[in-house]
């Protein structure tokens, strides 16, 4: 759950009842948003500054990601300042409330007149803010106020988030690099690579009953188009449980390994049932090394909670895309109960356990952080994922397999290709663009929607 404190303010002079019944509203309404707060009010500028001694006493001590900073009506700039500058570091939210109406007469405490004196002292003072107001006759923006929120604690959890990844640089390419310095700056999260010897010698290590386990009590309840043949199941469980104990130990939540140049090269293995397994466990998964798409999952991950599986695209039509994996899908894209899974084998590799599970349709955002010139920049769009046309990539076992894939409508394909960063975009689903682009205001990344 996302903690904030809580801070309300009202000028001295002001019906001292008036400023907690205001605060009181906004606050239970933040609540009512699931935010957890630490609260304190009503905080006015009185001469001898007791209030402003009162609120740092209540807040010391305790933990929280934001300032909720409750503007109930005029307020002098150095009272709200003498309490923010303990807390520079943690971004707020500016929230001035509203007056109301008598019969035909409104009523106000003049709350943005404090809110106006306030916005640009803070941007002059470097803080990371989002200013929110009320409107008269309108719902409260709670809901703003706690999408800042929200976005503050994923931003503070993004900080000790690591990514563990076998091998490097799959297939050469150049959209999965990424610098380390940077990357860890702009969005906090570490990423470790291990190498995938590493995997091979726990793989040859494994109790046969483990292995056995996780066949019976896990991938043998998925639902198989046909049967699977036993070398591909051990495989599936056996190299699973080498990754999955590298992660346990070394605290990963996003896991991605080298695929085509590693697992399937080397090891004569599709890793497509290993990253549905982790997914099932609740981490995030993406193939090929994807470093900046590991990352965009763990953001998406962090503010919305879906695992942010991935998608890429196959065709581009007049108002839509076919975007699809060859692979797998993250476990809560899944419209269904379990897997709807498929031995097959692409070209020249052996059987794998193809994932061909139907998609969720429905409105999506897909996302992905992108590195240009010295700068990240997090692309957005809205879609309609619908169910795709029957379609097949050419190379598999005949008959085809009708991969896990949609149609998604985006409102304007050619600029979309005329900006598109790498085959891989991040997809969760709803309208989750206010909550991105709010996390990238605090993280200092640039949004641009597509």
């Amino acid at each position: 759950m996302s903690k904030a404190a809580f801070v309300g303010f009202g000028e001295v002079n002001t019906p001292v009842e008036v400023v907690i019944r205001k605060c009181k509203a906004a606050e239970e309404a933040l609540k009512n948003e699931g935010i957890e707060l630490v609260s304190v009010y009503p905080i006015s500028d009185d001469y001898e500054e007791k209030d402003i001694a009162k609120a740092l006493s209540a807040l010391s001590g305790e933990k929280f990601d934001s300032l909720v900073l409750c503007v109930a009506g005029w307020i002098p700039t150095h009272a709200v300042v003498k309490i923010t500058e303990y807390y520079r570091h943690l971004p707020m939210v500016l929230w001035g409330l509203c007056g109301w109406y008598e019969g035909d007469t409104l009523v106000t405490t003049a709350d943005q007149a404090g809110t106006t004196g306030l916005r640009a002292t803070f941007e002059g003072l470097g803080y990371k803010f989002k200013y929110v107001y009320d409107v008269i006759g309108k719902k409260t923006r709670s809901a703003d106020v706690a999408f800042f929120c929200r976005a503050a604690s994923a931003s503070s959890a993004l900080l000790h988030d690591k990514v563990g990844m076998a091998g490097y640089r799959d297939m050469n390419l150049y959209g999965t690099l990424y610098d380390g310095i940077s990357l860890k700056k702009a969005t906090g999260v570490e990423i470790e690579t291990f190498e995938m010897l590493e995997i091979a010698q726990r793989y040859e290590k494994l109790d046969p009953a483990e292995v056995e386990k996780v066949i019976n009590d896990r991938i043998l309840k998925w639902h198989f188009l046909k049967p699977a043949n036993r070398e591909a199941l051990e495989k599936a469980a056996g190299y699973y449980l080498a990754v999955k104990k590298i992660a346990d130990e070394r605290g990963y939540r996003s896991i991605s390994i080298k695929d085509v140049d590693g697992m399937k090269k080397l090891c004569g293995f599709p890793p497509a049932p290993i990253f549905m397994l982790l997914s099932e466990d609740g981490y995030t998964t993406v193939p090929e090394n994807d470093s900046l798409g590991a990352v965009t999952q763990l953001m998406m991950n962090r503010l919305t909670g879906q695992l942010a599986g991935y998608l890429e695209f196959y065709e581009f039509f007049e108002s839509s895309v076919l975007a699809g994996v060859p692979d797998f899908v993250a476990a809560d894209m899944v419209d269904g109960d379990t897997y709807t899974v498929l031995p097959a084998a692409f070209g020249l590799l052996s059987q794998g356990i193809l994932n061909v599970s139907k998609v969720k349709t429905g409105v999506l955002t897909m996302s992905r952080l992108t590195y240009k010139d010295g700068k990240y920049v997090m692309q957005i769009i809205r879609g309609l994922g619908k169910t795709p046309p029957k379609w097949e990539e050419c190379g598999w076992d005949k008959p085809a397999p009708q991969l896990s894939a949609l149609e998604i409508e985006i409102p304007d394909v050619e600029r979309f290709a005329d900006n598109v960063a790498c085959q891989h975009y991040i997809i969760t689903f709803g309208d989750n663009r206010a909550a991105i682009r709010d996390l990238c205001r605090i993280l200092g990344i640039d949004v641009v929607e597509l």
